[in-house]
């Protein structure tokens, strides 16, 4: 999948300051520490530095949720970290996305932290997990 695939994607999936353009994406994949996990309706971005991993970004395509996708991103992340010697893992993602949170606490992902209006106003929430 090419940047400008992923910004595609990633605009049917997100709002104004929480999409990432085809530039944003072509520089994040450049650094080696970084990764992409992909599927036919999605994509999840990490990066691994030392034992810690951090999930910068994954979508999956709107018509293709609640299909175990998200899941299946989420696991294919972590074993892949887990293969580049990551322990931990950490997250962000907005307070008020229910859909996403819910996808992560069934993953094993838990509340870690929060930063106040972090995104235009609304909290994000720094998730943690173990590998």
């Amino acid at each position: 999948m090419t940047p400008a695939e992923m910004a595609a994607l990633h605009a049917s999936a997100f709002d104004g300051a929480a999409r990432w353009s085809e530039a944003a994406f072509a520089a994040t994949l450049s650094a080696p520490e970084t990764f992409v996990v992909t599927s036919p309706a999605g994509f999840a971005i990490g990066r691994v530095t030392l034992d810690e991993a951090e999930l910068l970004t994954l979508v999956v395509a709107p018509e293709h949720r609640r299909r175990g996708e998200g899941r299946a991103l989420v696991s294919a992340f972590a074993a892949t970290a887990r293969d580049r010697g990551a322990g931990t893992g950490f997250l962000e993602v907005a307070a008020d996305n229910a859909a996403a949170r819910a996808l992560y606490a069934r993953t094993g992902w838990r509340e870690g932290g929060r930063r106040r209006g972090y995104y235009g106003g609304t909290d994000a929430l720094i998730l943690v997990t173990s590998f």
